[in-house]
C-alpha cells in the first residue's frame, strides 16, 4: 500500500491530484472563513434593519388608522356640504318667491297710485 502512495507521489498524475486536492481544501477553508466573516459583519446590520422594519410597520398601521379616520371625517363633511347646499337651494327658492311677491306688491302699489281711467 505504501508502495502505491510512493509511486503516486513520484508521478506527474499524482502531483496533479495532490495539487487539486490542496486547492479544494483551500476553497473550502476560504468559503467557510468568508461565511463566518459575513455572518459576523452583517448579522448586527440585519437585526438593526429588522427592528427598523418593525417600527416602520407600526407607523404604517398608525397611518392607515389615520387615513380611515380622515376618510370618515371627509365623508361627514361631504354630508354637511350636501345639507348646506340643499339649504342654499331652499333659501334661493324662498328668495325667488319673495322677489316675486315684492314685484307683485310693487305692481299693486303702482296701480293704486296711478289708477287706470
Amino acid at each position: 500500500m505504501t508502495q502505491l502512495f510512493i509511486q503516486l507521489a513520484q508521478s506527474v498524475t499524482g502531483a496533479v491530484i495532490f495539487i487539486v486536492a490542496l486547492l479544494l481544501v483551500a476553497v473550502i477553508i476560504g468559503y467557510v472563513t468568508a461565511w463566518f466573516y459575513a455572518k459576523s459583519v452583517y448579522t448586527p446590520i440585519i437585526k438593526g434593519l429588522e427592528s427598523e422594519k418593525a417600527d416602520l410597520l407600526k407607523q404604517v398601521a398608525g397611518l392607515k388608522d389615520d387615513i380611515i379616520k380622515l376618510n370618515a371625517k371627509i365623508e361627514k363633511l361631504n354630508q354637511d356640504i350636501a345639507k348646506l347646499e340643499k339649504q342654499i337651494a331652499d333659501k334661493d327658492k324662498l328668495i325667488a318667491e319673495k322677489d316675486k311677491q315684492i314685484t307683485e306688491r310693487e305692481k299693486q302699489i303702482s296701480e293704486l297710485k296711478n289708477p287706470k281711467k
